[in-house]
């Protein structure tokens, strides 16, 4: 699998969720994560963990205060390569993900499905193919 060089960078998502374990829990389901650290807090939260998804880090802790607005729109949204973009939207859906966008595939070559966490975090999972344009990223 060939991911772009443009999308291959040092910076780690840090996301916020209402309760982190059972982030974590629905993370290994969904995508296969490797939980790395956990930093127990007090009451049983968990201020600070980090997992592995897809060969990268994802951090995640905690929200001190619960979103007082569920259906406030996402303000993260999460790129992940896969191997197989139809195995691991059937495998987060099948975790408790719900499907906004099922695998397409797209003109700027990857096959792409969104699936939303249980925490409202959107995650775009792409697969890159041999179709589509092979005019060079801006970045490149």
């Amino acid at each position: 699998m060939k991911i772009p060089e443009h999308h291959r960078q040092t910076v780690i998502p840090h996301i916020l969720v209402a309760d982190a374990a059972e982030a974590i829990a629905f993370y290994t389901a969904a995508f296969g994560a490797t939980e790395l650290f956990r930093l127990p807090g007090p009451n049983g939260t968990i201020p600070h963990a980090e997992l592995r998804i897809q060969g990268s880090t994802v951090m995640l802790g905690d929200t001190e205060t619960p979103p007082t607005d569920p259906t406030t729109p996402p303000r993260v949204l999460l790129h992940v390569y896969v191997p197989d973009v139809d195995t691991l939207t059937a495998q987060a859906t099948t975790a408790g993900g719900e499907l906004v966008h099922p695998p397409t595939d797209m003109p700027y070559g990857a096959r792409q499905s969104t699936v939303r966490d249980p925490f409202g975090h959107l995650w775009y999972l792409l697969t890159p193919t041999t179709h589509g344009t092979d005019a060079p990223h801006p970045a490149e």
